[in-house]
């Protein structure tokens, strides 16, 4: 059996991102079971796996609250700043008609399943998917569908029957709003506010041109940036809207947005709206307590067994090193307890029974080889025989054939 099904693992030598503190984190099935200074220990007397680490910081699996699975076959389509995210779809859908058709070509499913691998590199273990219900199987990261998608005040047309239908479930409505710079982006918040009957629960998406006065409609807003800034040219002011509600962060998908998280986290630092520790919160205790997911987010004994181990840089801090991580730096990502992805630097350690690399695939990003569950060149491969010209963050180590990687 794989060591990534064992029961029990143990990862020693950790520093927390949170405090600084060189931790023990002991897990068994879905669950950490113990977190413990860290101490000297004989590894034959530890669980097996016992991986010690040097040099790395741990933190839980981060909740991404904002991305389009199926999107994200796409690059960045836009050829100037728009005023707003109805000016965007107009133009792109003119001007990029052939890009969207290629990639539109390829079938849904795979591009859902390229959209899970792309979080899992980025050390997200829950992903909220923001469109048709995906009724996808994966144990690579949880893709979270328990709330009411509407798209827009301005695209959707029935978005007024769908936020006050009287029988609909008692889940959050999930929308993008304000998503602009124009009078019209502004406009269409207060519409949604109006037209909330029966005072649903609204989590608003970019809110680029809201005030705090709107912003205490909602139970929380989801902070993408990066998307932002390439669309409109500017970004939500976090700072201001913080005082009224609470704030989430999204990636978006690559048709707006970078891949890499972490560029993400960056750009959004420099803004200097959000604190540090928000920042991190939105990505883990606040977006477990809005999505209700009272066991994600946190190390702690009795959570679910979702953990990221990165590298530190020579000299940072606990936080410097968390805000200067890339995917290429992700050493072990665990779902449950369970292993899905792993640097080639541990394979050793990870991999220790005869057989137990079997069900894992390797790629390569930016010089570093990783391990991940599942085919990940066999996906790239079908998604490429389908629309060679799409866009990988990653070259196969079984081929070598190019993924057509951009620096990251």
């Amino acid at each position: 059996m794989a060591c990534a099904l064992q029961k029990a693992m143990l990862l020693c030598n950790l520093i927390s991102v949170t405090d600084g503190r060189l931790v023990d984190i002991g897990t068994s099935g879905r669950y950490i079971t113990s977190v413990n200074p860290s101490s000297d220990r004989n590894p034959v007397q530890g669980p097996s796996p016992f991986i010690s680490f040097q040099d790395a910081i741990v933190f839980p699996g981060l909740i991404n609250s904002h991305d389009h699975l199926d999107f994200n076959s796409f690059p960045q389509l836009g050829n100037k700043i728009y005023p707003s995210y109805v000016a965007w779809g107009e133009d792109i859908h003119l001007q990029n008609k052939a890009e969207i058709e290629a990639v539109l070509k390829i079938p849904k499913a795979l591009r859902i399943q390229w959209g899970v691998y792309k979080n899992l590199l980025n050390g997200i273990t829950t992903v909220v998917n923001h469109g048709p219900k995906t009724n996808i199987e994966t144990d690579l990261v949880s893709v979270y569908e328990d709330c009411h998608v509407l798209h827009s005040v301005q695209l959707d047309k029935k978005w007024k029957l769908k936020l006050n239908f009287p029988f609909a479930k008692k889940q959050p409505f999930v929308i993008h709003v304000g998503e602009g710079t124009d009078e019209e982006a502004n406009k269409e918040i207060d519409r949604l506010i109006r037209w909330n009957i029966l005072n649903r629960k609204l989590i608003g998406i970019h809110a680029v041109a809201m005030t705090g006065q709107q912003a205490r409609h909602f139970k929380a807003l989801i902070w993408c940036p990066d998307s932002n800034y390439f669309l409109v040219g500017d970004t939500a002011p976090v700072k201001d809207l913080k005082q009224q509600t609470r704030i989430l962060f999204g990636t978006d998908s690559t048709v707006s947005a970078g891949w890499n998280l972490w560029n993400h986290l960056r750009l959004a630092r420099q803004e200097n709206q959000l604190t540090d520790a928000e920042l991190y919160a939105s990505l883990t205790t606040v977006a477990s307590e809005i999505w209700r997911l009272p066991k994600r987010g946190s190390i702690t004994t009795g959570q679910e067994a979702d953990l990221v181990v990165a590298e530190r840089k020579t000299g940072y801090s606990a936080m410097d090193a968390f805000y200067s991580v890339n995917p290429e730096e992700i050493l072990l990502v665990t779902r449950q307890g369970r292993i899905n992805l792993v640097d080639a630097r541990l394979e050793n350690a990870v991999f220790t029974a005869p057989g137990s690399r079997t069900g894992f695939s390797a790629i390569c990003i930016n010089g570093r080889t990783k391990y991940v569950r599942g085919d990940l060149p066999a996906l790239m491969k079908e998604m490429k025989r389908v629309h060679p010209g799409v866009v990988f963050p990653f070259y196969t180590e079984r081929t070598g054939e190019e993924g057509h990687a951009p620096s990251v």
